[in-house]
């Protein structure tokens, strides 16, 4: 991997290796500034060793306000705080990069509950958020490619070492540059000169107000992938101009677009695109242009990174995600210490689930990433005890490895032959092989802490108070929950978690009913594991579509699959009886039954009950300190078991 640890020069700037973090939204800003927690976020990675880390956006106009926690580069008070960021990163080496940002029509949320007007290059709503844009006048257009150089400047005086313009993902510059968005008649629109004209400017001004002290680029989509986006031959016509008129000393590429479901897909894609997919992108554009491209979209290991750099498609690899899952990733492969490279699984969950929902991102594999402040640095306890961790799930694992770290003496007691809970399951799951890795690296940083492994053994609250721990860690996990139904006959019902270790090859061909509560992976998959058997699927639903509890760019994944492999789906009911032939629905809004007929089995994805009885069990006995994690207290998800594994190891 030596290529992927030579040094880059980009324009003025050279980085010390060929691995970055890509600009996205940390949702750790507030009130349009920096904050202690964005400040240590990237603090982390730099020392992990990345050699270029790029800012989320920062809007350059009081337009560009495209969330209520965007960073905003419209005052002079936004200085002090990029200039926190940057000596925390020039401290470890490392170079910092800042995006300046208009959204467009992509307005994503309101301030204050209220939507504002949104602005593009003509008034054509997009198809995600339902957003109906008014066309800007020429005077606002002169006013944001001013607040472009102006912000610039900020970024400038508060030590960045560069400036990139983000006309990626259908923003404002791409808006302008995509004839199907771009219906102007004036100077702005209509020839291809015309529709790059408000990139050049924005361009022209960033570079009147940096000089040559800091390096300038754009973040631009190879293609949009959408029918009604920018088009691969238009974004290459554009970077190859733009290179020849000396305007750039970078470019970005990235691929898809906010403007709709399926494009948007590509702003963080899950794990069922193949690794690497865009680097075939930056090469096309590697081609037309001679200054350095860079790349970002599913790479999230090293020796990815490296190939993709070795066969000349690319000059340096985003590993934004992998450095959320894993801030040390750039300094584990440098040492040779690939083996200890917590893998990013491109689950979403918490990353970009996180930004969507608002919250600051995080990893469900490293819940320290967003919390640096409190939990970045392992503290050794002041006193060694004896800790018991009771079950190899995620939530155990975690708190095996924490607490073993921390200096404890660990024993971890699990009941099967081997670790991995309910993740095995739903990596056993079409397109989720992927997801296993979570307990691969789980279990490697335990076991490399020193946590002992006794597997096969199921403990008893006997033998727990024969050993007295100083503290017991309870992650017993959960079991599949079957609600009281009414049944006539001798109908098939089984569980998810039973067809999923059948590999979704049931004895009982025909119709067959998957009922979702949850919504989220397990009905999916098994509806999905079923018809790739050959089984005719209908997937009952509780809620209003299928997988509405996962991040919508996994979720679509799923719901497409769902359409090719022709499963029915009936929204909105739940379960209540069965019989040989009929499986009996009840619609959650109206109570009216629905029954579907011909059903030769029922499989029931109706979630989980925890399995707590030794929790029970050991907070009636006095002694030992107990903490119950994951889903023994309440069955959720594996964020929530691995973020509760690491605080009770601190807390110990």
């Amino acid at each position: 991997m030596d290529k992927l640890f030579e040094p880059l020069t980009i324009g003025p700037v050279t980085i010390k290796n060929r691995v970055f973090s890509s600009g996205h939204d940390t949702v750790m800003a507030e009130d349009g500034f920096v904050t202690d927690q964005l400040v240590e976020y990237h603090r982390a990675r730099a020392e992990g060793g990345a050699g270029l880390i790029v800012m989320q956006v920062s809007g350059v106009h009081e337009s560009a306000r495209y969330t209520s926690h965007v960073l905003m580069a419209t005052d002079d008070a936004s200085i002090p705080g990029y200039a926190r960021v940057a000596e925390a990163v020039h401290s470890n080496g490392c170079k910092l990069f800042g995006q300046l940002f208009h959204p467009g029509r992509e307005v994503m949320e309101s301030q204050d509950g209220s939507m504002p007007v949104s602005w593009s290059a003509s008034a054509v709503p997009n198809e995600r958020f339902k957003v109906m844009p008014r066309e800007l006048d020429e005077r606002t257009i002169a006013e944001i490619v001013a607040g472009y150089a102006l912000a610039a400047g900020r970024l400038r005086a508060g030590g960045l070492d560069g400036v990139e313009i983000v006309a990626s993902h259908g923003y404002l510059p791409a808006q302008f540059l995509n004839p199907s968005v771009n219906r102007r008649v004036d100077f702005y629109g209509g020839s291809f000169p015309n529709r790059l004209r408000f990139l050049r400017e924005v361009l022209e001004w960033v570079k009147g107000a940096v000089g040559a002290t800091m390096a300038v680029g754009i973040r631009i989509s190879g293609d949009e992938l959408d029918p009604t986006g920018l088009m691969e031959e238009e974004a290459l016509a554009a970077c190859a101009q733009l290179d020849r008129d000396g305007l750039l000393d970078y470019v970005s590429v990235t691929v898809g677009t906010s403007a709709s479901l399926a494009g948007s897909d590509h702003i963080a894609p899950p794990m069922s695109y193949p690794v690497g997919y865009t680097a075939a992108y930056a090469a096309k554009v590697k081609a037309v242009v001679k200054v350095p491209v860079l790349v970002a979209g599913r790479i999230n290991q090293p020796q990815d990174a490296a190939r993709i750099i070795e066969q000349g498609m690319a000059d340096a690899c985003a590993m934004t995600r992998a450095l959320i899952c894993d801030p040390e990733l750039p300094a584990k492969a440098m040492q040779g210490r690939s083996d200890e490279i917590r893998a990013c699984v491109a689950c979403n969950q918490a990353c970009i689930g996180h930004f969507h929902a608002g919250y600051p991102i995080s990893c469900i594999q490293h819940p320290e990433t967003g919390r640096e402040i409190h939990f970045g640095k392992i503290r050794k306890a002041p006193r060694a005890r004896r800790v018991v961790v009771v079950g190899g799930g995620p939530a155990g694992l975690k708190a095996a490895a924490v607490a073993a770290e921390r200096g404890h003496s660990v024993t971890l007691f699990e009941a099967g032959r081997r670790v991995g809970g309910q993740v095995r399951l739903a990596s056993a799951l079409p397109e989720r092989e992927e997801f296993g890795g979570v307990i691969d690296n789980l279990y490697g940083e335990a076991y490399r802490s020193g946590a002992q492994f006794e597997l096969g053994h199921f403990i008893t609250g006997e033998e727990l108070r024969q050993l007295a721990p100083h503290a017991v860690i309870v992650a017993t996990g959960a079991r599949p929950r079957v609600p009281e139904l009414e049944t006539m006959g001798s109908p098939t019902i089984i569980d998810a978690w039973t067809a999923i270790e059948a590999g979704g090859r049931l004895k009982t061909h025909g119709r067959t009913v998957v009922a979702d509560w949850r919504g989220d992976w397990v009905g999916i998959g098994v509806a999905r594991m079923l018809a790739a058997n050959g089984h005719s699927v209908l997937l009952a639903v509780t809620g209003y579509a299928p997988g509405e509890a996962l991040q919508q760019y996994v979720r679509d994944s799923f719901l497409g699959a769902l359409h090719r492999q022709r499963v029915e789906i009936v929204p909105l009911v739940r379960i209540v009886a069965a019989d040989d032939e009929s499986v009996y629905l009840q619609h959650v809004l109206t109570n009216e039954p629905v029954i579907v007929e011909g059903a030769s089995q029922l499989v029931l994805a109706q979630g989980s009950l925890p399995e707590d009885a030794l929790l029970r069990e050991l907070s009636e006995v006095e002694g030992s300190t107990v903490f119950g994690i994951g889903d023994c207290l309440s069955p959720r998800t594996v964020e929530e078991a691995v973020l509760e594994g690491m605080k009770a190891a601190w807390a110990i």
